[in-house]
């Protein structure tokens, strides 16, 4: 008999080794390598027959689609984010830092399941049955009939929803303590939070119960464990926000259901989490319109249009090398809008400290941003405010070019709504909003908005006492 050859295979990424190696070739990952048997998950190992498949019918691209079908939650922000609720047998997995509100916002959404009549299983392995219920009655839901259990065996969790009537909803928190007899290791590990969802995961689809698995995130942001779990569930959204801001954003990055890049803002308080229908006023709320350096960007989160202030503070500096410190936005997109500043519109900012901020701890992933950052750090170095009525959106090219971005007339229709009379924006926009009452400055290039805030580039980036 011929000798079984065996594989190891990176958990992370999947990539195939000849041998074990403490570190992935593949994604450069430590101690996510295991044995593997290449032929024991096709049943066609030595000593067994192989089994004969089966004919699957085949179909064309034409033909009607059904919708699937949803459980709604009743939760504005969280329907949205989800694509309009959760489907039946789909699996949604929410990740995000510890404490920062995930297994509050669920058990809102898992009472208001209940009080709809749906029948709602919620399994904690991180808390005691006692603890929830304190959270229960701290959110006013201690009087509905959603079902607890504190347990983190795969086969007793199984076992327990198949019990009596399929469930509509269940809520495991979270993936990390999730172990399994079938594995031998110990829990939070890369093989033991794989099979785990692999179980959830049959089980949803099998009975058609929505699942929705709690994940924690590491320093880098990522949720922990295997790469391969966010390929494996239908949905995956982050809890987002500061500890130090009342405000948490759940925003969707994979939806098999409905788009993605959608957000759902809610605002945190001692009763709960309460949705914020417009987060716009909600980031604008504390916003001093007569300080220098603040610029106004008209953004999109998915289908929904959100304005936010941009703060940008220009010092000099007594140090060899100027300080760039940033919140809410990619420091690569900075450094390139401080290089085109200096090369094509005479912005002297190299013997200067760059602070940039976007306000309320909200991060902007957009290069629309280019120009409301660009203007609000004129308008620090410039120490000239911005007019208080004016939006900003639009990308920067390295020529020193703006180039026009989508959804224009639904950024140009929130800002006035909002009580923004004016914009700045590309001059080759599209999709401009008809019958509107604001004023548009359309602009070619960077050195245009210089000269707009400014008056005049020439005096920029000279200290304080020469300006």
């Amino acid at each position: 008999m011929a000798k079984t050859k065996t594989q190891f295979v990176c958990q992370n990424c999947g990539t195939i080794h000849t041998r074990w190696a403490g570190k992935c070739d593949g994604c450069g990952e430590w101690n996510t390598i295991i044995e593997d048997d290449p032929m024991g998950g096709i049943g066609s190992g030595p000593g067994k027959v192989p089994k004969k498949g089966r004919a699957v019918t085949l179909t064309t691209l034409s033909g009607e689609t059904e919708e699937a079908p949803r459980i709604y939650t009743r939760i504005g922000e969280l329907d949205r984010a989800t694509g309009g609720g959760f489907v039946r047998g789909s699996a949604v997995l929410v990740g995000g830092d510890p404490g920062i509100g995930k297994s509050t916002l669920l058990m809102q959404a898992a009472a208001a399941l209940s009080r709809e009549g749906h029948r709602v299983i919620y399994v904690s392995g991180e808390e005691a049955v006692a603890q929830v219920r304190l959270r229960a009655q701290r959110l006013g839901a201690a009087n509905t009939d959603v079902l607890l259990a504190a347990e983190t065996n795969v086969e007793d969790i199984l076992a327990t929803l198949a019990e009596g009537k399929r469930p509509d909803l269940v809520i495991i928190d979270s993936i990390q303590t999730l172990w399994s007899d079938t594995a031998d290791s110990a829990p939070g590990t890369v093989t033991q939070v794989r099979t785990g969802v692999q179980a959830m995961i049959r089980f949803a689809k099998q009975t058609g119960a929505a699942m929705v698995l709690v994940g924690h995130v590491t320093k880098e942001g990522q949720i922990a464990g295997p790469r391969v779990v966010e390929h494996m569930v239908d949905a995956v959204l982050y809890f987002e926000g500061d500890r130090g801001h009342h405000y948490r954003i759940l925003r969707t990055v994979k939806n098999r259901f409905g788009p993605t890049d959608e957000i759902g803002v809610f605002e945190m308080s001692d009763k709960g989490l309460r949705e914020v229908s417009n987060p716009s006023e909600l980031f604008l709320g504390e916003r001093n319109d007569k300080a220098p350096g603040a610029a106004v960007f008209a953004g999109m989160e998915g289908t929904r249009p959100v304005l936010v202030e941009v703060q940008a503070l220009v010092a000099p500096t007594s140090l060899g090398t100027a300080r760039r410190a940033i919140v809410g936005w990619d420091s690569a997109r900075l450094s390139m809008i401080l290089a085109v500043l200096e090369a094509h519109c005479g912005v002297r900012l190299g013997q200067h400290d760059v602070y940039l901020n976007v306000a309320g701890g909200y991060r902007i992933s957009e290069p629309a941003a280019d120009l409301a950052v660009a203007a609000a750090l004129v308008s620090s170095l410039a120490n000239t405010p911005l007019p208080a009525e004016c939006v900003y959106f639009g990308e920067v090219s390295l020529s020193g070019a703006v180039r026009p971005v989508s959804q224009t007339a639904q950024r140009l229709k929130e800002a006035e709504k909002l009580g923004f009379s004016n914009a700045v924006l590309p001059s080759s926009s599209a999709e401009m909003p008809k019958g509107s009452k604001s004023r548009w400055n359309e602009i070619d290039g960077l050195p245009d908005l210089v000269v707009m805030i400014a008056g005049s580039a020439k005096n920029l980036g000279k200290p304080a006492e020469e300006d």
